[in-house]
């Protein structure tokens, strides 16, 4: 997890690796859920990161779909 600070807070990152774990789902279909748009990131030179804000947003849309 990595942590950057800006002049509006502070804002948590983490590599598709730690996000996949976080999810109990495999890297490759952390990178699917990017490539598909339906996962938020950003890429620092090669390097993608999905922040904390942009996962938690993607777990509460599933959790809305999986209750309607």
């Amino acid at each position: 997890m990595t942590t950057v600070s800006g002049t509006t807070g502070t804002a948590r990152t983490a590599p598709a690796d730690q996000v996949a774990r976080r999810l109990g789902i495999s890297r490759w279909k952390v990178h699917d859920l990017i490539r598909s748009r339906e996962l938020a990131f950003f890429t620092i030179g090669r390097c993608r990161r999905i922040s904390d804000a942009a996962l938690d947003a993607y777990i509460s849309l599933r959790t809305e779909q999986e209750a309607a």
